[in-house]
């Protein structure tokens, strides 16, 4: 099965773990040496309607992947702050 990076902003990502639910994909990391996506990000909600800013984005570790379906995307690990919870490194896309 292909996908591109742009349908997967339209799937939520979930975790198999705990049934919490991270939110939809903005973005993926991808390392432009080998072409691997190293990650998908998903964006941080908005705090007071956006006036307070955002909270961090959530970085899930391509390894934590375990199903791309038609709707969601099941990741499997810990509670969200153990899967990879920070800010992008820079220079993702």
């Amino acid at each position: 099965m292909l996908c591109r990076v742009s349908e997967l902003r339209y799937k939520e990502m979930i975790n198999v773990t705990d049934g919490s639910r991270y939110g939809y994909v903005g973005d993926a990391e991808v390392d432009l040496e080998t072409g691997q996506v190293r990650a998908l990000v998903v964006p941080g909600r908005l705090r007071l309607f956006g006036l307070l800013g955002r909270e961090e984005d959530t970085v899930v570790p391509w390894e934590a992947v375990r199903r791309i379906g038609a709707d969601i995307i099941l990741v499997e690990g810990g509670p969200m702050g153990r899967i990879g919870r920070g800010r992008r490194q820079s220079g993702a896309l």
